[in-house]
């Protein structure tokens, strides 16, 4: 038998090789005759760098940047001839904050243009950023600081990082330094920036916003938006599809030029699935939430509509499970799995990730396996 695995990563606890390894580990214990073909995936966010520079012979630059609260930390710009691959997530992942940490009314997203300028100064003539897992609500506004474009007062006074200080922008401080490259912003979320489905409302909670913040959080980023359309001469930014990712940065990078593209279709086509999926007898995939989201263009739904349009029984394991049977069926999984369920403790499920996927994996190769 042929079992692809191909899973996102598990937000804090694994990286999505991390994943892949646990589950075909026991998958092997319990069926070491079959084939098992490891595929880690990533839409754009934490680990999209790690994905595709496991797939492309590409040259690794190390890069010094800051993290959302403005600390030091370690990114990289992945260079693949002249195209340049960032993920933002290396400077404004949310799971480089605590609990207690996260505040996306003072959150930035400047380092990732330290990212961006590493990658034109590199000689990138393409830039590809991957967009999710952010901590940020700022509408990209440190980002266009760290280019040279940052958001100043009427007086003409730089404004302090983070989104709740926007609706204080005048205009830009001057023209980005970007050389005229190519942008490309990869991501699956195609919320607006602003309004009930934009960015501070789906995203801000989980971010560390009150009602009260997401309130203002969306005002302020709707009158950010008008700065951005006078500067870069567009219409419409705020309602536009995908604007709302990685805190707003996506609303930025159209108002820069940039073609937004599907991360996960980015990221299959890299890699190889389809020819995988092709061959494959049974696909296993999954992420740390299986929930609603899930189903709106995260990776295993895209993974399990690609199976189901071949006809093949996909299997999804997650950390835990929000989605009911029907939903899940209608994207085509066949069967769910879920850590909280495994161990019947959450606190189990966080402390042994590897350990439960595995127990999972030969579970599957029992059930599955010929």
């Amino acid at each position: 038998m042929r079992v692809l695995i191909c899973p996102d990563k598990f937000a804090g606890t694994l990286s999505a090789a991390e994943v892949a390894a646990a589950v075909a580990d026991g998958w092997r214990e319990t069926a070491p005759a079959d084939e098992v073909v490891l595929r880690p995936l990533s839409d754009g966010g934490p680990g999209f760098t790690e994905v595709i520079g496991g797939a492309l012979d590409g040259r690794r630059v190390t890069v010094a940047t800051v993290d959302p609260l403005g600390r030091p930390v370690h990114g990289e710009v992945l260079l693949v001839g002249a195209t340049a691959y960032v993920e933002s997530a290396q400077a404004c992942g949310l799971h480089l904050l605590t609990r207690q940490e996260r505040d996306p009314g003072a959150a930035t997203s400047y380092g990732l243009g330290l990212l961006l300028t590493a990658a034109v100064e590199a000689g990138a003539v393409e830039v590809v950023i991957g967009l999710g897992g952010s901590a940020v609500n700022d509408a990209g506004a440190g980002m266009l600081a760290a280019l040279g474009a940052g958001p100043v007062d009427v007086g003409g006074y730089a404004l302090p990082y983070g989104g709740a200080v926007l609706g204080a922008a005048d205009r830009l401080e001057g023209p980005p330094r970007l050389r005229q490259v190519r942008l490309v912003a990869a991501t699956d979320v195609d919320n607006p920036l602003i309004g009930l489905h934009g960015a501070s409302n789906v995203y801000g909670p989980q971010k560390g916003a009150t009602r009260e913040d997401v309130l203002r959080l969306d005002a302020a980023l709707e009158h950010f938006a008008g700065v951005l359309e006078r500067a870069f001469e567009v219409d419409g930014l705020a309602a536009m599809p995908g604007t709302g990712a990685a805190g707003g940065v996506g609303a930025a990078l159209l108002a820069l030029g940039a073609r937004m593209v599907s991360g996960i279709d980015l990221v299959t086509r890299i890699i190889g699935l389809e020819e995988q999926l092709d061959r494959a007898d049974l696909v296993i995939t999954g992420e740390g939430s299986f929930d609603h989201q899930s189903l709106r263009g995260k990776v295993a739904a895209g993974v399990a509509n690609a199976a189901r349009d071949r006809g093949l029984p996909c299997v999804v394991v997650a950390g835990r499970n929000e989605t009911g049977y029907r939903e899940a069926a209608n994207a085509g999984v066949t069967e769910t799995f879920a850590l909280l369920e495994h161990f019947g403790s959450e606190e189990r499920a966080l402390a042994e990730p590897a350990r439960g996927l595995r127990e999972i994996g030969a579970r599957l190769a029992g059930q599955w396996s010929r």
